[in-house]
């Protein structure tokens, strides 16, 4: 019989939105907050919002998040009385759930022997099989009528070590690349094969259950938009799905908690094939990054409902219903249309267009914003990609959908690139409002949700040069003469490499500008110029940061780079130089010098921001350097290898 043990004071451990996340939960239950933090989260939000904070001496995450023993050593410090991990880094470890109990804390979390049971992928699926739970056999011996096949790691997530193999000769090398990537990633090599179901869905249940023999299962979830095997777009209720499947599903998920002996919030995997049959994926023994959503098609404060399980307290009543329709899109730093390359750097601005509610659904706008920065916070290598979580609350997904999309649309991101485009694109496709939801959904529609609009851009860069021109004229505008003048000339280049040249002039008749001769200006500031196209009226927002121009408009939000200032040091750089695109690791190379390559075959791999990333041959030749090296720490524009391009 569980007994209650009220908490006063919490340490999470963890950084980012989820400490945050955590934090808000306290500060309404007034419960004294810790915050832990790596050297380059010394000043980060989560710290200034706690109210005492330990410091882990350090910057990568094996120094500092994955020191259990410091973690524990700093609850005892600060006085607190229970640990809450987050998610990802200790958030799934048994043996870091134990030492917190150990040190006679409370554990914000199920037992660690029901950690210990679903931390193995092929020990879970043996257990839930045995429950008479569905799972997907693994494949042994695969045969080409096993194709396409998906390689995973059996231990943590996240797509890490995760492979589709296609051809039956790639399957030696691929689970070799796996074991690697598994091994560096979770400290076990041990990995699986099973069918890879290319149109299948990503549904999941979330699970609540407390010392006392209640499980709930809280409504479900889509999260089939993904990249590399992470999620990207998540939903719920999980979209068209016919009642009898959804009952089965949270039949399954509560019996998969039953047969471990679950306490706490966590969440059963499942893979949706096109027939209706469902599969076991996982069980992830921690709050998810997507709970959100649940919060806000149920009105419950999933983090409170931790923290009572966790004092003893019981469930009162049935699980509740959902109401409406919840969407969460992830902020990511990273360029979607280069093959997912992660950014950094300083995020100068990042500001939704309305207030947000803190927990969706009932609020005036039907927003939230769970965001891990602030303004002016800095975007290292060190820790993955994700910015922020966007959650649109509305009665119906439609409405759901626009709303989200609108308030990307609308916010102003300044910073390191972001897939914000990509998201709005998404959240109005066609195929998404029409349900037409699997896992190979951003790899099916990627041309289009990727494409860049040249005629845009070309806009946007006519804007900022005329708002540059603005913010040094004297009282007579740039360029104004009584006889004709040379145009005046600015140099960009856009996020994708494309460079825009523009040129006009201010004559008595007003704006005449090389490539645009229907457009007049109306008015011009440092901040603002208002352009008609036409009879298109529209006005862009201007924002310089160094040999930056961040451009705002109803057509969308591009970023430029000022050339003629800030010239692209890679322009000096010999032919087939390959330069690291991004601060990061070398973590294996796959071609010698002296071997012929061809353009796009990858050459080495680098890790940075929880995730590896091919660096591929820039042309066809032979490689005539080799400077990378397995385990080799490289900064962005490092010469990595040279290849001798075909004469």
């Amino acid at each position: 019989m569980a007994t209650e043990r009220p908490i006063s004071h919490l340490l999470v451990a963890n950084r980012g939105e989820i400490a945050r996340r955590v934090f808000r939960t306290c500060r309404s239950l007034g419960i004294a907050t810790t915050a832990v933090h790596s050297d380059p989260d010394a000043d980060a939000p989560h710290v200034r919002e706690a109210d005492t904070a330990v410091r882990l001496p350090g910057a990568a995450p094996a120094d500092t998040y994955l020191r259990a023993d410091l973690v524990v050593q700093a609850a005892l410090a600060a006085g607190a009385d229970a640990v809450h991990p987050g998610y990802g880094f200790l958030s799934e470890n048994a043996e870091f759930a134990q030492a917190v109990l150990d040190a006679g804390l409370t554990w914000i979390g199920p037992p660690p022997a029901a950690i210990a049971a679903m931390g193995s992928k092929t020990e879970a699926k043996r257990l839930m099989a045995a429950a008479g739970v569905p799972v997907l056999d693994a494949v042994t011996d695969p045969v080409e009528a096993d194709l396409p096949l998906l390689v995973k790691a059996a231990a943590g997530g996240g797509g890490r070590g995760m492979r589709v193999v296609r051809r039956l000769d790639e399957v030696a090398g691929q689970l070799a690349a796996a074991r690697a990537e598994a091994a560096r990633s979770f400290g076990s090599d041990e990995v699986f094969c099973e069918r890879y179901l290319p149109t299948g869905r990503h549904v999941e249940v979330q699970l609540l259950a407390d010392a006392h023999g209640t499980v709930w299962a809280v409504g479900d979830r889509d999260c089939s938009l993904q990249r590399r095997h992470q999620k990207v777009v998540e939903e719920a209720p999980a979209p068209g799905l016919p009642e009898r499947v959804r009952e089965e599903l949270h039949a399954a998920a509560v019996k998969a908690a039953q047969a471990i002996g679950y306490v706490g919030a966590g969440t059963a995997e499942f893979l949706l094939a096109e027939d209706g049959r469902f599969y076991f994926l996982e069980m992830n023994t921690r709050l998810q990054v997507e709970h959100p959503v649940t919060e806000a098609v149920t009105g419950i404060d999933l983090v409170a409902l931790q923290l009572a399980v966790a004092e003893g307290g019981k469930l009162a009543g049935p699980a509740p219903e959902p109401v409406g329709c919840a969407i969460e899109a992830r902020l990511y730093a990273e360029d979607p249309g280069s093959d997912w390359r992660p950014a950094t750097g300083t995020v100068h601005r990042l500001e939704l267009p309305l207030p947000h509610t803190e927990f969706g659904g009932d609020g005036p706008t039907g927003l939230r914003l769970d965001s891990g920065v602030g303004n002016g916070d800095e975007v290292t290598v060190h820790y993955d990609a994700m910015l922020a979580k966007v959650i649109a609350w509305a009665p119906t997904r439609s409405a759901a959908a626009r709303r989200l999309a609108d308030a990307l649309d609308r916010a102003r991101i300044h910073g390191p690139a972001t897939n914000r485009e990509l998201l709005v694109r998404t959240l109005r496709h066609p195929a998404f409002l029409a349900e037409r939801l699997h896992t190979g959904f951003l790899a099916e529609h990627a041309a289009e949700l990727t494409a860049r609009d040249g005629a845009h851009t070309a806009l946007a860069a006519l804007a900022a040069a005329l708002g540059d021109a603005a913010a040094h004229r004297t009282p007579l505008p740039s360029g104004w003469r009584n006889l004709p003048s040379q145009p005046q000339v600015k140099r960009y280049r856009a996020d994708d490499g494309t460079e825009f040249e523009v040129r006009y002039r201010i004559t008595r008749d007003g704006l005449a500008a090389e490539g645009h001769p229907d457009t007049a200006l109306l008015a011009s500031s440092a901040e603002q110029v208002t352009l008609r196209t036409g009879l298109l009226r529209r006005t862009f927002d201007l924002a310089r940061h160094g040999d930056r121009v961040f451009v705002d408009s109803p057509g969308g939000s591009t970023v430029l780079t000022v050339l003629d200032r800030f010239p692209d040091p890679a322009a000096d750089t010999e032919p087939g130089a390959l330069l690291a695109p991004m601060p990061g690791t070398v973590v294996r190379t796959a071609a010698a010098v002296g071997d012929t390559v061809t353009a796009g075959q990858p050459l080495l791999w680098l890790e940075a921001m929880k995730m590896e990333h091919r660096v591929t041959a820039p042309t066809d030749g032979v490689l005539a350097e080799l400077r990378a090296v397995p385990g080799q720490q490289v900064e962005l524009g490092t010469l990595l290898a040279v290849v001798q391009p075909k004469s």
